[in-house]
């Protein structure tokens, strides 16, 4: 991937002009990363036939006190990895197999990992890493097990990432001293960053069948709008506002996107001629609220989704 030789120049003049015209926001007191209340890891079955989705029953796969937390599937669907804090510990990460029903323990460390992504290649997942003295930064481990290392040594706070290819990933940089949130690009070689937005949210996606990622863009608290970046043009475009106060989301193999908010599950397709968020699924009576963070495996099959469950589930 080539990016423009003035990149750090029109991502300086970028950042002084998005800071300026955006409403001002207050950066987070505390890393991007921090466990809270419990949160439990649900599998839904999914079918589209018919060119329809539907959605079975929740199964819960974590089903425990504490936090447990974004999924995010392997390639062939059978496993995915996830983020858990057990017995009041700093959090690990987590391989949860579809046929034998168990979670395997991947990291077991000092510092605190989360957002398990599994690299290009296969033979890597990568994380944000709570080190010990609470710097974020981008680690890497094998799959297979062994010592981890750095990705990106010289880039922190880093909040959350997307692998674009390779090389470059897209990453969530937590403002600091009064500063916004930034979205950056940024090479594997430590080259540079290229900021290209400001005050966003923590949900970083590609877009199928595009050269192009999603991300939230909080223009204000009441305002949040869900945005492409072209990876070819290096230009941003509104595809839709997000559900009230939601902000996680999954894209589906056809290019719609899935966003849930309370115990629904809604459906928007951004290529329609009105654009509109659809009810295609209530989990209410599964005993689900506050559902969080989305995952979609790569078949469709399956979708993993965070809610707390009530009292009663």
């Amino acid at each position: 991937m080539k990016f423009a030789s003035d990149s750090r120049l029109r991502a300086a003049l970028l950042l002084v002009l998005l800071a300026v015209s955006a409403p001002a926001q207050t950066p987070p007191a505390a890393p991007a990363q921090t466990p809270s209340a419990t949160e439990d890891i649900f599998v839904v079955d999914v079918n589209a036939a018919g060119g329809r989705l539907s959605f079975g029953t929740p199964a819960n796969i974590t089903n425990r006190a504490g936090y447990d937390n974004q999924p995010s599937f392997l390639p062939d669907g059978q496993s995915l990895l996830y983020t858990s804090a057990r017995a009041g510990e700093q959090t690990d990460i987590y391989r949860y197999d579809f046929k034998t029903g168990q979670g395997v323990r991947l990291t077991d460390t000092p510092e605190g990992e989360y957002s398990p992504t599994l690299m290009p290649g296969g033979k890597f997942f990568s994380v944000i890493r709570v080190e010990a003295d609470k710097t974020q930064r981008l680690w890497k481990f094998p799959l297979a097990g062994g010592a981890p290392a750095l990705v990106l040594p010289n880039i922190k706070p880093v909040g959350y990432h997307l692998w674009l290819d390779a090389r470059t990933l897209a990453l969530f940089v937590l403002g600091t001293e009064g500063r916004p949130n930034t979205l950056q690009l940024a090479p594997t070689d430590n080259t540079f960053l290229d900021t290209i937005h400001v005050n966003i949210g923590r949900a970083l996606h590609l877009v199928p069948r595009r050269a192009a990622f999603s991300f939230v863009h909080k223009i204000s608290p009441d305002q949040w709008l869900i945005k492409s970046f072209d990876l070819k043009t290096h230009r941003s475009a509104t595809i839709a506002p997000t559900l009230p106060a939601s902000e996680d989301l999954a894209w589906t193999p056809d290019g719609t996107i899935l966003m849930a908010q309370d115990a629904k599950l809604y459906q928007l397709n951004p290529n329609a001629q009105a654009p509109a968020w659809r009810l295609v699924a209530d989990f209410s009576a599964a005993g689900l609220t506050r559902i969080t963070r989305l995952a979609l495996s790569p078949k469709a099959d399956r979708l993993a989704l965070v809610a707390q469950p009530t009292a009663t589930q």
